[in-house]
């Protein structure tokens, strides 16, 4: 059994490009920049909007939950926060949790970014953490997230048909998961 409060105390990871640093207050203009992106509400399905004050409360109360983690996704070469990761939905019992990345800002996509951050992300959590299940959802009409976490070993299980309503239409959410067991290609 994972105890109940694996998360706490997250450490930072990081590759030569990226660093995941625990979410707090100091990352508050890269994060308020990517929730107004439209895209970003397109892609992760964020139908209410933000609003500052919301977000500077969200962001100094990450430290506390240790039933979840939060990381800024920041580049190295200029210390931009492109993005946030995070596992929630942890399942302690079962040994398995939720995940979910956004990446916003220019020059962010196309480069790797997103797959560096899911590999640190999923290997510490299978590996360092202990868990043995790590899931998520993607919307049909995000290829490229998809393709992301197939390099990164998630497997698709299923189809939540038409649980998004956007702009008029609805859109599948495909459940995908990697075990701890599962090949996780590099």
């Amino acid at each position: 059994m994972v105890p109940p409060d694996a998360f706490r105390d997250q450490p930072t990871l990081h590759t030569a490009r990226i660093r995941l640093e625990p979410l707090t207050a100091e990352h508050f203009d890269g994060i308020w920049a990517m929730v107004r992106e439209p895209e970003v509400a397109r892609l992760t399905g964020a139908h209410q909007p933000f609003t500052e004050a919301g977000i500077r409360g969200w962001l100094t109360t990450r430290a506390d939950h240790h039933d979840r983690a939060d990381w800024a996704v920041v580049r190295v070469n200029d210390g931009v926060v492109i993005g946030d990761v995070a596992f929630n939905g942890f399942d302690p019992d079962n040994a398995s949790t939720g995940f979910r990345i956004a990446l916003a800002g220019p020059h962010v996509f196309g480069h790797g970014y997103g797959t560096e951050a899911t590999r640190l992300a999923v290997d510490y959590a299978l590996d360092t953490v202990g868990l043995h299940r790590v899931e998520l959802e993607v919307f049909s009409f995000n290829p490229r997230a998809r393709r992301v976490y197939e390099k990164c070993g998630f497997v698709r299980e299923g189809v939540r048909r038409d649980a998004l309503y956007w702009a008029g239409a609805r859109y599948d959410a495909i459940v995908m998961a990697v075990l701890s067991t599962d090949p996780r290609p590099r």
